[in-house]
């Protein structure tokens, strides 16, 4: 049994859940706010945000597998991932280039990136 925050009533099948805690029901029987007028629905969609509380058998909860509670083993399922998008080099918005490296100064004089002497 499902009550939104508007205050409808959905009791059916779960069919499916996502991480947004978005429900897929079948066979449900929806109750007005008021508790007044009934719907016989066959299936719908229920949006996570709306859902003021849920109600599930205990049988249910325990068919779920256990999520894991310890950072060290939510570092470890994630551990095969991609850890970004590189350096960021090559992803700005234009301006004047890059920034002067170590040793590097404004300004001209000194040895360019190829090791030549500049040209002054």
């Amino acid at each position: 049994m499902v009550e939104l925050k508007n205050g409808e009533t959905y009791s059916g099948v779960l069919a499916s859940c996502d991480g947004f805690m978005n429900l897929h029901m079948r066979d449900i029987v929806c109750t007005s706010r008021d508790g007044e007028r009934f719907w016989k629905i066959p299936e719908c969609y229920v949006r996570g945000n709306s859902i003021k509380y849920l109600r599930l058998p205990d049988e249910v909860i325990d068919m779920v597998k256990d999520e894991p509670t310890s950072r060290k083993e939510i570092r470890q399922q994630f551990k095969a991932r991609g850890r970004g998008r590189g350096k960021g080099e090559g992803r700005g918005r234009g301006g004047r280039g890059q920034a002067p490296g170590p040793g590097e100064k404004r300004g001209g004089g000194g040895a360019d990136k190829a090791g030549k002497k500049a040209r002054g």
